[in-house]
């Protein structure tokens, strides 16, 4: 299994974009400046008033599907 950091930043206006089906990926930057792109419904339950903020732990499989996610703590 692989795992990447990315910090994101996601406003709640922007985040309704994928509830109204005009967005379906999370496009970032990891911190090991690798381009990386992912589902964002893998994010829901990190969703609040303001959004999605933090750093998170996104775990792949050897063939670069997705297993699961966590957010670091402060």
């Amino acid at each position: 299994m692989r795992q990447i950091i990315v910090d994101i930043h996601i406003s709640a206006e922007e985040y309704l974009n994928v509830y109204r089906g005009s967005a379906k990926n999370v496009n970032a930057i990891s911190r090991e400046g690798l381009r990386v792109q992912f589902p964002a419904n893998i994010l829901q339950r990190f969703v609040t008033r303001e959004g999605i903020r933090g750093s998170f732990v996104i775990t792949f499989d050897d063939a670069n599907k997705f297993h699961s996610i966590e957010q670091l703590a402060y």
